[in-house]
């Protein structure tokens, strides 16, 4: 038997079922449509090359004009989007796939240019460290110090929420086989999450009930469309632009877990804090709150970090996680289940064509029957 064959079991995650536990891991690629951020042919190609996956989490998709943070990253909330994105899972399920749309709000991690000249929105007010990338829209680009960001007004809430609910219809009707909430990296959900960066005294700040409260209501508009069993929620302990963090990351991330659990819902999809230190003890410790996380929860449990395939078979094997999720893997392997069905061989990815562009570095890594 082959060494990684815990993968290539079958998953009924929620209400979509999977030929395998190989998850495509959300992976920002800069490509979109600038005037309109559509999708195209190309994006069709890109992800139906990769259709292979138990499961394809897109590319993190923003819910609204506000929600945007980077250049030339696609939305899910007018009909030009909701076509390009017809394109894309057409293509995927002509091969045979299944595909979930990333909701996406950036929160702070942002730039006024992306809003007409108003300031990102936050938890709180928040300058995030590092830069926004904003491509070619401002002179002294392609990357600019990130600006302020103001405290999201509590009557603004709903309208935030309805956004979630209307982006998340927008993905049915664009034939998408669910969405995932994106609660990660230190965008908005998190940033209402993080201790470092929610200062406020509202029902949505101060003990970590309240400061979940967002991720929760979202997850809830969400799902308004397509019922639970079709939304995912992804969550990160640690990392992510902007450099917010939390005091008690495993209080806060497990309360999460346990508020998400019970809710029908198809999955929660958790990045392994790679560089987590909270006892001293690096990766055995991130896998000590992966596992708390999974106890938690009562559903699918994928797990993403940096694993290699044996490794994940691994934590299948063992029921650390349901299945797995590979980024850079996938986009130097469109044909990654094969690959790691007969252990290798593996294309090594090119960074430099990681964020815009066009063809180059993003459809033409060759498969292993390409002659």
């Amino acid at each position: 038997m082959p060494s990684n064959a815990p993968l290539f079991a079958p998953l009924a995650i929620g209400g979509i079922d999977a030929t395998n536990r190989i998850i495509m891991a959300p992976l920002t690629r800069a490509r979109s449509k600038p005037d309109d951020l559509t999708q195209t042919d190309l994006h069709a190609t890109y992800y139906s090359q990769r259709a292979g996956a138990g499961l394809i989490v897109s590319e993190a998709t923003q819910i609204s004009t506000e929600g945007q943070g980077y250049a030339w990253t696609p939305g899910i909330y007018s009909e030009a989007q909701i076509e390009g994105w017809r394109k894309v899972t057409d293509a995927v399920h002509a091969k045979g796939g299944k595909i979930v749309c990333q909701l996406w709000h950036v929160g702070a991690i942002s730039h006024n240019v992306f809003h007409g000249g108003a300031a990102p929105v936050s938890a709180s007010e928040w300058t995030p460290k590092g830069e926004a990338f904003v491509g070619d829209l401002l002179p002294d680009g392609p990357t600019v110090p990130h600006p302020k960001a103001r405290a999201l007004a509590l009557d603004e809430i709903p309208r935030l929420l309805n956004d979630f609910r209307h982006a998340s219809e927008c993905a049915r009707r664009a034939g998408f086989d669910g969405v995932e909430v994106h609660g990660a990296n230190g965008y908005l959900i998190d940033q209402f999450m993080r201790s470092s960066v929610n200062k406020r005294s509202d029902e949505y700040g101060g003990p970590v009930q309240n400061r979940i409260r967002l991720l929760i209501e979202a997850v809830h508009a969400s799902a308004e469309a397509w019922g639970p069993g079709q939304v995912g929620v992804r969550l990160s302990p640690q990392g992510g632009p902007g450099g917010s963090f939390d005091d008690d990351p495993d209080t806060l991330y497990v309360e999460a877990a346990k508020a998400l659990s019970g809710k029908g819902l198809a999955y929660l999809h958790v990045i392994r804090p790679n560089n987590y230190t909270s006892d001293g003890n690096g990766k055995d410790a991130a896998t000590t709150l992966m596992e708390k996380m999974k106890d938690a929860f009562d559903g699918v449990f994928i797990a993403n970090g940096d694993f290699s395939a044996p490794e994940a078979a691994i934590w299948v094997q063992d029921g650390k996680a349901d299945a797995v999720a590979f980024g850079r893997d996938f986009i130097a392997n469109p044909d990654l289940p094969a690959r790691i069905a007969q252990d290798g061989p593996y294309n090594e990815p090119d960074p430099d064509t990681f964020y815009g562009g066009g063809a180059k570095g993003y459809t033409d890594y060759p498969a292993l029957d390409d002659k």
